[in-house]
């Protein structure tokens, strides 16, 4: 299972024939595990735990660029046709974390990878860098947001307005997704056994369509592979993929 599924995603092709690579951005608030993903999926591919964008625990984003990440189907391997962009992560105070004008410019692909975001406003139009004519290969074709399974209950409400505000600013056109971290954490069940995740009745609970919430178990403190984590981390790709 775990071989046909990275050779879904390896062979995947855009409908249009203009966009060689999905671009599927992730959005959530700070520690939720956007970078570690990532960071999860090029593992998968590399066939060992490794480590490339930024991530960790803290109370502000490790994140404070814009990142667009590239995996490759192995170390000398071509890149695969997906491209998982990162944002600064979404904070509580005022003027902390990206600003929705920012999240706008993203998903129209107006802003240039290693953008250095700036709480206290967005790029303007007329800056250096800034993308006035972007293709559709530079527009996001999927926005996923990403939330910590262990700690939907205590959100604060702030977050919550922050989300709301991205998710009105989402064009109707974007698919969005919903990605699930650290399921082990939210469930004994599934700590017990990941296998467990879709017959967790906490997942179920949580009042969204089963297809669009992808529950996934990032690599943080482990050292080797597990197939089953595997599975359920290449799982997020390929429903990311079929949104697209």
């Amino acid at each position: 299972t775990k071989t046909e599924m990275m050779e879904s995603i390896q062979f995947y092709k855009p409908l249009n024939s203009s966009v060689t690579q999905a671009r599927v951005l992730l959005v959530g608030p700070v520690g939720v595990g956007k970078s570690s993903f990532f960071n999860s999926i090029n593992s998968v591919f590399r066939g060992h735990v490794t480590s490339q964008a930024i991530s960790g625990s803290s109370s502000t984003s490790l994140t404070t660029q814009f990142r667009t990440f590239s995996v490759k189907a192995g170390r000398e391997g071509k890149p695969l046709p997906l491209i998982l962009c990162d944002t600064m992560g979404l904070e509580e105070g005022v003027g902390a974390g990206p600003v929705i004008d920012d999240i706008s410019n993203i998903l129209k692909g107006h802003l240039p990878d290693r953008y250095q975001f700036n709480p206290t406003g967005p790029l303007q139009s007329e800056a250096h860098g800034f993308c006035k004519s972007p293709d559709l290969k530079d527009k996001i074709h999927c926005v996923t947001y990403v939330l910590d399974a262990s700690k939907i209950s205590i959100m604060s409400t702030k977050i919550e307005e922050k989300l709301k505000a991205i998710r009105r600013t989402v064009n109707l056109m974007i698919p969005q997704l919903l990605l699930l971290t650290k399921v082990d954490e939210a469930c004994a069940l599934v700590r017990e056994d990941v296998r467990n995740v879709y017959r967790s009745g906490y997942i179920k609970e949580l009042g969204v369509p089963l297809s669009c919430i992808i529950p996934v178990k990032n690599y943080s403190e482990e050292l080797e592979l597990d197939t089953n984590t595997d599975i359920l981390l290449l799982s997020a790709v390929v429903q990311m993929l079929r949104f697209v």
